[in-house]
């Protein structure tokens, strides 16, 4: 049975969009993301998507791209699914310069004077790339507006990350949130993809993010230890080439402001953490 939103609760949740150009699935190709997805494809919640747009960061871990590789096999999903990169962001770090302007790529990396750097990763590298790929599907040239459209666009998150949810920053895109509207949570996404007996999918985030909680590191070093040797190196190397590119402080992938190989996360595990997905925008972890 498909969904049907009841407006008088749960306030602040958008109906679906009434004669939309375009239905769009912002895929992160994680838990709840790839649930809505497969609900889609169930006729559980609907209208159904006209495409789903997975954005590629280019610091993936291989799980995740294997995951989505079954997503877009043949009959998983009715709709396609479409992959958009603007950027590679691990080569930005090791290089640590926009190739085309110069400048530092902004990422929220923690700063041995405190604080952290400026993030503009998720906007760079996630959001803008699925806003360019929904006016190409639009037709809509480059500098033009595509105010007379109406696009309705999916955001997988679920009821407890309700303090995510946020308007798209164009009037012409209505940010929908299905999971909230059918009050699944993230253990709700579990329990269904368990009993329609669908894999569980990997987390969904760059290997690199700074927001990795300890339990999350640790689990990367003993079960991906392909992807956590590959943050090592991308920890070491914004060292390597900060100071010499004017930078005035060091940056580390871990708020201890240690080298991330250094770290002994199994005795850090038991410690107050920062969970990733206290600070995700609810684009990139989905």
């Amino acid at each position: 049975m498909t969904y049907q939103f009841k407006h008088d609760t749960w306030p602040g949740v958008s109906e679906p969009v009434k004669n939309a150009d375009l239905r769009v699935l912002s895929l992160g190709a994680g838990v709840q993301s790839t649930t809505l997805a497969l609900m889609a494809a169930h006729g559980e919640i609907g209208p159904m998507p006209d495409v789903a747009i997975f954005a590629d960061t280019g610091w993936e871990p291989s799980s995740v791209m294997e995951h989505l590789s079954w997503l877009s096999g043949a009959n998983v999903l009715p709709f396609p699914i479409t992959t958009v990169k603007a950027m590679d962001l691990r080569q930005h770090v090791m290089d640590r310069a926009e190739a085309d302007e110069g400048r530092f790529i902004s990422l929220p990396f923690f700063l041995d004077t405190g604080g952290m750097g400026r993030r503009q990763c998720t906007r760079e590298a996630k959001i803008a790339p699925v806003r360019a790929e929904i006016r190409r599907l639009l037709g809509v040239p480059k500098g033009h507006h595509a105010t007379r459209f109406n696009v309705e666009q999916w955001i997988g998150i679920s009821s407890d990350e309700m303090p995510r949810m946020a308007d798209a920053r164009d009037k012409w895109i209505t940010n929908r949130w299905p999971l909230i509207e059918a009050r699944m949570s993230r253990g709700d996404c579990y329990a269904w993809l368990d009993r329609h007996g669908y894999p569980r999918p990997p987390k969904s985030s760059c290997i690199g993010c700074p927001f990795h909680k300890d339990a999350f590191w640790r689990d990367m070093q003993l079960n991906d230890p392909t992807s956590f040797a590959d943050a090592v190196e991308a920890d070491k190397a914004l060292r390597e080439n900060g100071r010499a590119r004017g930078m005035q402080s060091q940056m580390y992938m871990h708020r201890s402001c240690q080298p991330l190989g250094e770290i002994d996360f199994e005795a850090r595990t038991g410690g107050p953490q920062i969970d990733f997905m206290d600070e995700c925008s609810g684009t990139c972890g989905t």
